[in-house]
């Protein structure tokens, strides 16, 4: 059986190729029919952390925000085209403008929209911990970010959403590809 995953990404860096590896491993093997959204910093980031050319051999179906309704993600995924909406990596912007209700960009509209029509909508937010975590940088080198409160309250935030699950880890997508085939039987 085949799912239909939108799956959005943001200028989030950390997970950035976790995140493709795992898409690439579960699309493979069960087949499934991929559609990638980047917001205007997400294809940024990859091409910073020269991702950009693997993603689209993976996912030739990859488009990028030029406003929050071109492409017309909302219209797809209102009009069940989709089974559901996965944002990941996600950037501490796209989580707080989520949380506080702000539809300005492809994916933050998205993720509203495909809320309101009942559609589920997953989302890996790098900063969901307190503390520091350390992070791959382009060149290899190691960067250590300290969380910041207000990251943190807002996918706080989101945990309180209907219809919306904040991942853990993108491995977690395994556990969510299945549950989703189980509702598709």
């Amino acid at each position: 059986m085949t799912l239909k995953i939108a799956w959005g990404i943001t200028g989030c860096g950390d997970y950035l190729k976790e995140s493709l590896d795992i898409m690439k491993e579960l699309t493979r093997a069960h087949d499934h029919e991929v559609k990638v959204f980047l917001s205007q910093a997400g294809e940024l980031v990859l091409k910073w952390y020269k991702l950009y050319k693997e993603l689209k051999i993976s996912f030739p179906k990859t488009y990028s925000e030029k406003s929050p309704n071109v492409p017309f993600l909302v219209g797809d995924l209102q009009l069940g085209k989709y089974d559901f909406l996965i944002i990941m990596p996600s950037t501490s912007n796209t989580v707080g403008k989520i949380a506080a209700g702000i539809s300005d960009t492809l994916l933050s509209n998205a993720a509203a929209q495909a809320m309101k029509a009942k559609i589920p909508v997953y989302i890996f937010p790098a900063d969901q911990k307190r503390g520091e975590i350390i992070t791959d940088l382009p060149n290899g080198k190691k960067l250590t970010l300290t969380m910041r409160d207000v990251d943190i309250e807002a996918v706080d935030k989101l945990r309180k959403m209907p219809g919306l699950t904040v991942m853990g880890h993108p491995d977690e997508l395994r556990d969510i590809i299945k549950k989703q085939l189980d509702q598709k039987e």
